[in-house]
């Protein structure tokens, strides 16, 4: 892996948070940081640029051990399957800028320890680690299985490829009253179409369409 230089960091700060990066002052608690690690993880992952402002202001960190401390527990603790952050200091005008990068995972989907003791799933949605759907879950678990998935051709799977010819996008809850089906099977039958490569999830924080790829 190259090592970043300062200018690395700067053209990053002038790309702004998106996808595969995310700025932080400092490190919040161990429940906090786990979403943002664990949305790296379950998308294609990303870095995290210790001790910039969210504007791209560039204020160091204090303690570069104290970061690595809690990055490093909430990633092996707070994480399940665990993760493992590559760190990397950059000094940049007398300061220094803590870089945690997080690969993309192999064993999706990875889960973050929440503040209600409850374990959650969170992708990674431009520059926010959002919670993800149960349509999600079961497509992130299929894509790491790497298991060929065998489409049967009913009139349900053929209504709805048809819909979506004629449609931009169809919310989920408008699945399971297009094709009849409930609920749990209209998801069942979406995540068939998603893995299958026949249609594609876009995910926003008020909601989740799908599209015809």
């Amino acid at each position: 892996m190259n090592r970043l230089s300062p200018y690395n960091i700067k053209q990053l700060i002038i790309e702004g948070e998106g996808v595969n990066l995310d700025f932080k002052k400092t490190i919040p608690s161990c429940a906090k940081i786990a979403k943002t690690l664990v949305a790296f993880a379950n998308n294609t992952g990303g870095r995290l640029l210790v001790g910039v402002y969210d504007n791209g202001e560039i204020k160091g960190v204090r303690s570069e051990e104290e970061e690595k401390y809690v990055i490093t527990k909430a990633a092996h603790f707070y994480c399940r399957p665990a993760l493992d952050p590559i760190f990397e200091e950059v000094y940049i005008d007398n300061r220094i800028v803590l870089v945690a990068t997080i690969g993309e995972s192999d064993v999706k989907p990875h889960y973050a320890l929440g503040e209600d003791n409850k374990w959650w799933v969170y992708v990674r949605v431009k520059d926010k680690s959002l919670l993800a759907s149960k349509i999600v879950v079961d497509v992130l678990r299929g894509q790491a299985a790497d298991e060929g998935v065998l489409i049967e051709y009913s009139e349900k799977e053929r209504e709805l490829l048809q819909y979506l010819e004629k449609h931009e996008s169809i919310k989920e809850s408008e699945v399971g009253k297009l094709v009849k089906l409930p609920r749990r099977k209209a998801q069942r039958l979406m995540v068939k179409l998603i893995l299958s490569g026949l249609v594609k999830v876009i995910k926003s924080e008020k909601d989740e369409l799908y599209v015809a790829c």
